[in-house]
């Protein structure tokens, strides 16, 4: 078209009170620094440089199991692959974010530990609270580092996802409708944008932070592109804007993105609408005949990659089958199941899923990349965006 005019918990807030801690706090066990430039103000990582994985593996084998949170499904299958191989039995566990770190924290207190290791994907809190009150630690096998780039290990991410704006190829087919993020705010989308309420999606408030702290420029650019104007705006930057913007233009917010998908992509859909969810729903377009494509052309970015973070319970009642599950995640044969539904490892001697989307070819380039020396200030800033948010949307 042309261009045209959990909940997270409030606790995370006053636990940030605490977060100078953070800077002598130290993970248990015998640690090295890590690199990157946040890991002066986080627990140093456990680095395992003298690992023998056969080792390893004997000692997992005598505590007899493991269990791994994660808020995707597809930790079911990573647990079956791992006891296939390995032959320890493990439970994978689907569970939100809020959940997980409600019940890692809550078992670090009490000391009657049943989550060994979590895939988690809200790096504020990680860094905010988790770590630094020693709840987990961040382990990194010796014999993979060298392929864990300096800027995934500290905390140690496991791999990245990403979420992107998605139109109905069949109701309009000669390509996305829109080519400018500030045109969701406009009179013309008003009611017929669709995605997870942010209030529910850690990582969506995260989002509209990291472009409030690394994106500003880009965005003023695109509103003038757009509008033939610079941005006027008494708001504090223009991610702020954008965000008042779009969440007072009625945007129809769902609890899971399979609703966002159908209402959007399912066969026989005929409403102009645009969603935004994450890549993973673009398996329904093999499998339930969906008509889904990514917005490629949306300028200055046509969603945000985010990273999905492994930590290891402090009290982990199974420490050593605990280490051996990182190290498999960090392989291709360990993370395959999590990239069925696309991403990138990170591990970067592990080859790019095969199932990202057609026109999402250049993640740096398209994607807004979450920024890890930020999300401390992510943190302290979880709850003046959730109310920026809530008072936008009236």
């Amino acid at each position: 078209m042309p261009r045209s005019s959990i909940p997270v918990h409030r606790r995370w807030l006053t636990a940030f009170a605490g977060l100078a801690l953070a800077v002598a706090a130290c993970a248990p066990g015998p640690a090295e620094t890590g690199a990157g430039a946040e890991s002066a103000a986080l627990p140093a990582p456990v680095i395992d440089r003298d690992i023998d994985l056969d080792k390893l593996v004997a000692a997992a084998k005598k505590e007899g199991s493991v269990t791994v949170y994660d808020s995707s499904g597809d930790i079911v299958e990573v647990a079956k692959a791992f006891t296939d191989k390995y032959g320890i039995p493990a439970t994978g566990v689907k569970s939100d974010v809020g959940e997980t770190q409600e019940k890692l924290t809550r078992e670090y207190q009490s000391g009657n530990t049943t989550i060994d290791m979590a895939l988690y994907e809200s790096g504020p809190s990680l860094v905010g609270e988790l770590l630094p009150q020693k709840v987990v630690y961040t382990y990194l096998p010796g014999d993979l580092i060298d392929d864990v780039p300096d800027a995934n290990r500290n905390p140690l991410t496991v791999l990245s996802k990403a979420m992107v704006w998605v139109y109905n190829p069949s109701v309009f087919p000669e390509g996305c409708p829109v080519d400018n993020i500030w045109d969701v705010t406009t009179p013309e989308w008003s009611g017929k944008t669709l995605m997870q309420d942010p209030l529910g999606k850690p990582y969506l408030i995260e989002w509209f932070n990291q472009m409030a702290s690394g994106y500003d420029k880009q965005l003023r650019a695109e509103y003038e592109e757009n509008f033939g104007k610079p941005l006027d705006t008494s708001a504090e930057s223009a991610a702020h804007e954008w965000v008042a913007g779009f969440a007072g233009n009625s945007p129809v917010l769902t609890s899971a993105d399979d609703d966002v998908s159908a209402a959007v992509a399912a066969p026989n859909q005929t409403e102009p609408r645009l969603g935004f969810l994450s890549i993973a729903k673009f398996r329904d377009v093999k499998n339930k005949g969906y008509k889904m494509a990514v917005c490629d052309d949306m300028a200055p970015f046509v969603g945000f990659q985010y990273p999905k973070f492994g930590a290891i319970a402090t009290r982990a009642a199974h420490p050593n089958a605990a280490k051996l599950f990182m190290h498999f995640v960090l392989t291709e044969e360990g993370i395959s199941p999590e990239m069925h539904a696309g991403g990138i490892s990170g591990n970067s001697a592990v080859p790019v899923s095969k199932n990202n989307p057609p026109g999402l070819d250049d993640w740096d380039a398209q994607l807004v990349s979450f920024d890890r020396t930020e999300l401390l200030s992510d943190f302290r800033n979880i709850e003046p965006m959730q109310d920026h948010w809530r008072l936008s949307k009236g």
